[in-house]
């Protein structure tokens, strides 16, 4: 039996400083980690560079804002969290129910 699908809506902060990869490649890759999670992408918006409110590094005053709505298993936020949190490209995530 299949596990019902719910609907997120997800934030993520990317950092490319020091990296060859682009913003574009970046979005793939969060992509490939949330289809391993069992999710459906839905919609990607690339909100594009903003300034953060608060910074905490000087080096790094902003950076790519990316929204991706997918449909997942409930236990899928959680495993997403944990994998990205070891992938360094990602600075933040912010998951939410949609």
């Amino acid at each position: 039996m299949k596990p019902t699908k719910r609907n997120y809506r997800a934030t993520f902060i990317l950092d490319n400083r020091g990296k060859d990869d682009s913003i574009e490649q970046l979005i793939t890759g969060v992509k490939n980690e949330i289809t391993a999670v069992e999710g459906d992408i839905g919609t990607v918006e690339n909100l594009g560079r903003k300034d953060f409110s608060r910074v905490t590094d000087r080096d790094f005053p902003g950076a790519a804002y990316v929204q991706i709505s997918f449909a997942a298993p409930a236990e899928a936020p959680a495993q997403l969290r944990e994998r990205l949190r070891l992938n360094s490209s990602v600075y933040r995530t912010f998951v939410q129910s949609v």
